[in-house]
Parts: C-alpha cells; sequence; structure tokens
C-alpha cells in the first residue's frame, strides 16, 4: 500500500503495431455526479463530470491466426471469458468486420476493481482500440465511440478521455475545459460496493438536493482549481456513506490532511481528494497509508488528451 507518485504524463504507446500493441488503460474519477431521474424504462438519468487520471491497466495484445480469443490476466479472481469487458470489446469488433485470425490479450490489473474508477470500462476501451489498429480497420474515435455503448456506458468516455460532461445514461458526452493541474490521492477502503444496490436505494425522483454540475462546468471554464474543488458533489454518497461510513472517514481525513475537497467517486467506494502542493499531497498520502483507513493508497495527477498521453 506504497504511495505511488506517477510521472506526469503517461502515454499510451503501441509497439510492434502490426502484431502487437502495448496499451495503458487509464483510470477515471468523477467531479460530480448527480442523478436526475430515474426513467420509465428502469435507467438513471445522470449528469456528471468526468476525469481521466494517471493510473492505469496494462493490455498487452496480440494477433495470431487461429481464431478465437485468448485472455489471461495478473489477477485468479478477474473472468477471462466472455464475461470480462477486454472479452466482449475484441469479440464485438471480430465479428462486425468478420475478421478469423483470433486474438492473445494479457491484462495486468493495477486500477483497484470495483471501486468506482471505470477500470474495466478502460480495458474494454483500449481493447477496442488495440483491435482497431491491429486489423487496420479504419474506425474514427467517434465510430470506436458509437460501437463501445453496446459494451457498457462509461466505455465511450473512456475512448475519448480528458475532461468530458456526461449525460442522459452517460452516454452522451461533451468535451470540456482541462482540468487544472492538481495532484490526486486515491484511497480505496477493503470493501465492496454493490452498484445495483446503491441505485436501487438511491429513490432518484424524491431526492431533496441535487449536485451543481452547472457550477462545476463553470469552475472548469474559469480554470479555478478551488471554486472546482469547492462543487465537487456526489449524490451517490447519500446512500453509500450511511452503510458504509469509513467513507465519510476517509474523506474527512484528506481535508483534515490539506485537501482542497475529497469525494467519493462514482458509487464508491473509492475516495479521492485533489491537493495544490506537492508536499502536502503527499504528507496526505503517508497519513493516510498509517491511518489504514483504505487498504489501497496511490498518489497521481490529472491525465489531460493535450499533454502527450493520446494513443500512440
Amino acid at each position: 500500500m506504497d504511495c505511488i507518485k506517477t510521472d506526469t504524463v503517461y502515454k499510451v504507446h503501441a509497439k510492434y503495431k502490426e502484431r502487437h500493441m502495448r496499451l495503458r488503460a487509464l483510470a477515471k474519477i468523477n467531479l460530480g455526479l448527480d442523478v436526475v431521474r430515474r426513467r420509465e424504462d428502469g435507467y438513471h438519468e445522470v449528469r456528471m463530470v468526468m476525469q481521466t487520471i494517471n493510473m492505469y491497466d496494462q493490455l498487452d495484445i496480440k494477433r495470431k491466426k487461429a481464431p478465437g480469443i485468448v485472455l489471461t490476466t495478473n489477477l485468479p479472481y478477474i473472468p477471462t471469458n466472455e464475461n470480462n469487458l477486454v472479452y466482449k470489446a475484441s469479440r464485438l469488433l471480430l465479428e462486425e468486420f468478420n475478421i478469423h485470425d483470433g486474438l492473445v490479450i494479457n491484462l495486468r490489473k493495477f486500477i483497484p476493481v470495483a471501486a468506482g474508477m471505470a477500470g474495466g470500462s478502460s480495458d474494454a476501451a483500449a481493447a477496442m482500440v488495440g483491435v482497431n489498429r491491429i486489423f487496420r480497420l479504419g474506425l474514427s474515435q467517434q465510430e470506436l465511440m458509437e460501437r463501445a455503448v453496446a459494451i457498457g456506458a462509461d466505455v465511450p468516455y473512456c475512448i475519448m478521455r480528458g475532461t468530458a460532461l456526461a449525460e442522459g445514461i452517460g452516454e452522451r458526452l461533451s468535451v470540456l475545459p482541462p482540468m487544472p493541474k492538481c495532484y490526486v490521492l486515491i484511497g480505496k477502503p477493503g470493501i465492496s460496493v454493490s452498484t445495483k444496490f446503491v441505485y436501487e436505494n438511491l429513490h432518484a425522483n424524491d431526492l431533496a438536493w441535487h449536485a451543481d454540475i452547472d457550477g462545476l462546468v463553470e469552475g472548469l471554464h474559469r480554470k479555478d482549481l478551488r471554486n472546482i474543488a469547492g462543487k465537487m458533489e456526489n449524490v451517490l454518497e447519500t446512500v453509500t456513506i450511511p452503510n458504509y461510513p469509513v467513507i465519510q472517514e476517509i474523506k474527512n481525513h484528506m481535508k483534515s490532511h490539506g485537501a482542497l475537497n475529497a469525494m467519493m467517486s462514482g458509487s464508491g467506494p473509492t475516495v479521492f481528494g485533489l491537493f495544490d502542493n506537492d508536499k502536502t499531497a503527499r504528507n496526505a498520502c503517508r497519513q493516510l497509508k498509517k491511518s489504514r483507513l483504505a487498504k489501497q493508497v496511490f498518489l497521481t495527477t490529472i491525465f489531460n488528451n493535450g499533454n502527450g498521453g493520446n494513443y500512440a
């Protein structure tokens, strides 16, 4: 549970582009999350500000002549069949383009699993980018995103990355001004939170308040980090924190050690805090580790699409 300070830029790079590609699938946090309503079809309409961070899983994708997908991972509890989003995303493109060659994919997981950080969705996004490149399908980013929604609501965003407003069920995306540079402290407690449980107990149509997503967007336009941090809100905390008080404890711990603000990402249980000072962030990371409130602790930075870290 070390405090890991990443480099400012992680390039998603390709090697042996014809037959072998290595890609980094980047994690996300929600700077703001509001649920507008529960629709008649059971889906929830949301407004979220999404932000990519410099934490990643690694995919090695290799083309093979024999048909089929062989997927391996570094974690024994991660499925390696059609229940894995990487498998589903790869198969979707292979079948659509009637490709008879197969793939060997090794997935190395570093993003906390089931943590509200879109690790699985980002892995699927990287797989689609890789298949598109290896087989020279010629799909644009937009064309990949249109297909990605069939895999999951977060997958189109994970292809686009950066700072974005997500609406609808999360599939309608608008590019926002890039997040100001800052330090991001990640703390995941040793618990699992069911996204289904959180949304079923939210009672979205009866919420007493809604997250100020418009205020958050305005802060991004102003490039005002403190204003952005002050507008961070997540309505799902109203369900998750009463059931898992450790989430609030981690938030309080981060703020007491200098975070501009701290919030749960997605449906949890991961908490992140924003810092404008490297020294303060490093100390907060050490103190969170000592507290043992979080099982996994990382210190990283914001990823923006213009900083040289696009897919290679």
